[in-house]
């Protein structure tokens, strides 16, 4: 979900660029966000945050706090969702999100995004949302007995691109099948209504995903991340335990580079390639064990780690604060959202 070079992942059609080109926007509308289904982690920060960070002076960014998206998967816990959405927005901030340069959006405080959902599940049918790899995987790797609420989290998410008038969204790979049902979305509702929702491109990030510690897919519940919030002792610790080469008994014994997660961790927070080309060298020819290479990447992320840590300390002192910016931002962002459902209503014969 950057102002740098990034990958287009899909061209829109010149007539719909016409029609729906904000004026408020020079390089045009970001709409991206996250769960807030606990505190961020390093994945989060290379994979979305920086990249959302070195957008806000060129684009028109929305950052949203997807609360709705939560009970899609997990609605037996309410009590968690305040504390995440407070976690949440202090790592976006120590990231280098800015208030300043951006709007930030509570989802479930704009109940629009729920209308167009449902105004937009008209136009989409139950065999096109089951053809979403998402639900595939979700439902094959989680053993959920899915709900009508995750069979239309697409949906949902194209409600909430295209009640903003969203027309680039920062995403990874495997949400790319959730922006072209966007799309679709967006132009049978043009054909249908009169041209009025742009048909949203993808932007990948160039950061390849990183691997958790145990070189499984990084994610919270896993236990497998580095979050923004540990110290640098967790860290270390962190590190020192990475999975590497399991073929590798011994030091002397040459190493495989590829697939190990922690040189993958030195290429991104390492910035001596120098010293990266070396230590792959030494590693393959059996030459360096696997402590002395991870002790120079705990080295290397803590220092990397380090300005944003010193952000967080400082916001953690007001926490409050943090939801006074979502706060604010939601109600900016509320007679941009209440304007597109009016316009909705109005075309469907709902007025």
């Amino acid at each position: 979900m950057t102002a740098a070079k990034s990958k287009i992942a899909t061209k829109r059609p010149k007539a719909a660029a016409k029609a729906t080109k904000p004026a408020a926007a020079k390089k045009g509308r970001i709409l991206t966000g996250h769960r807030p289904t606990g505190p961020r982690h390093i994945g989060h920060l290379v994979g979305t945050l920086e990249q959302w960070a070195r957008m806000q002076d060129d684009y028109d960014c929305y950052f949203l706090i997807a609360d709705l998206h939560v009970l899609t998967t997990d609605y037996e816990h309410p009590a968690r969702i305040q504390q995440n959405i407070r976690e949440v927005m202090i790592d976006w901030l120590a990231a280098g999100l800015d208030p300043k340069r951006a709007t930030f959006v509570r989802q479930s405080a704009l109940m629009e995004h729920a209308q167009l959902a449902l105004l937009f599940s008209m136009l989409t049918t139950v065999a096109r949302l089951e053809r979403v790899p998402t639900y595939k995987d979700q439902i094959q790797n989680l053993g959920l007995n899915p709900s009508a609420g995750l069979l239309n989290y697409p949906v949902l998410q194209s409600a909430d691109i295209l009640v903003y008038k969203a027309n680039l969204v920062p995403v990874g790979e495997d949400q790319l099948p959730h922006i072209e049902l966007t799309r679709e979305i967006a132009r049978r509702f043009n054909t249908l209504y009169g041209d009025t929702f742009p048909e949203p491109e993808g932007l990948l990030t160039k950061t390849p995903r990183l691997p958790g510690i145990d070189n499984r897919t990084m994610h919270s519940s896993y236990g497998n991340s580095i979050r923004l919030g540990d110290t640098p002792e967790e860290t270390t610790k962190k590190i020192m335990s990475m999975y590497t080469d399991p073929k590798r008994i011994h030091a002397s014994d040459p190493g495989t580079v590829e697939g190990n997660p922690v040189f993958d961790y030195h290429e991104v927070f390492n910035p001596n390639k120098d010293e990266i080309a070396d230590f792959k060298a030494r590693y393959r020819a059996g030459k360096i064990g696997d402590v002395e290479v991870k002790r120079r990447l705990a080295e290397a992320l803590n220092a990397y780690l380090a300005p944003l840590r010193a952000r967080r300390a400082e916001l953690l002192k007001k926490p409050e604060a943090a939801l006074r910016v979502l706060d604010e931002g939601t109600e900016k962002a509320r007679p941009l959202v209440q304007a597109t459902l009016k316009e909705v209503l109005e075309k469907m014969g709902l007025k």
